[in-house]
């Protein structure tokens, strides 16, 4: 079960490639802007790509609400890379290859259609101070967030 609202989001660094390898601190990020975390099952599929495209597409809307986007799922960076680079995916992918980000947030799949335990598809908006403000897990994999429930966390 996805964490709840008004719970202090976990911290953590994840492996992220666009060119070189870094690591992504969430308590960075933190105290400057918004944080939007998408979580999504996993690179080269057609919902998760459909999500990412758009969210790209759209991306100036989270940045004029004061907010960083992250995408993260249990593929590699290089996986990642790949599809960003062949979908022209903007936003930063996060790489939980060893899933532990995924269940420190109640988002981890056990089995997805016999692939092995994967993200869920979920969103969760994080204000300034690390507090969730916003957090959804999509009722089944094929389904998207609500991305209106989400831009109206980030007025808030």
């Amino acid at each position: 079960m996805a964490l709840a609202v008004g719970t202090k989001a976990p911290d953590f660094t994840l492996k992220s490639k666009r060119g070189d390898v870094s690591d992504i601190k969430l308590s960075d990020r933190l105290g400057k802007k918004n944080v939007v975390l998408l979580f999504f099952p996993l690179a080269f599929t057609g919902v998760c790509t459909q999500e990412m495209c758009d969210i790209t597409g759209g991306l100036s809307a989270y940045s004029d609400l004061n907010a960083e986007v992250f995408g993260i799922s249990v593929d590699s960076p290089f996986a990642q890379e790949a599809w960003a680079q062949k979908e022209n995916i903007g936003i930063t992918l996060l790489s939980d290859l060893n899933k532990e980000v995924a269940p420190a947030y109640g988002v981890l799949l056990p089995d997805l259609f016999g692939f092995g335990a994967t993200s869920a598809r979920a969103a969760f908006v994080i204000g300034t101070d690390g507090v969730i403000k916003y957090s959804e897990q999509t009722p089944t994999p094929k389904d998207l967030p609500d991305f209106e429930k989400v831009k109206a966390a980030l007025k808030s």
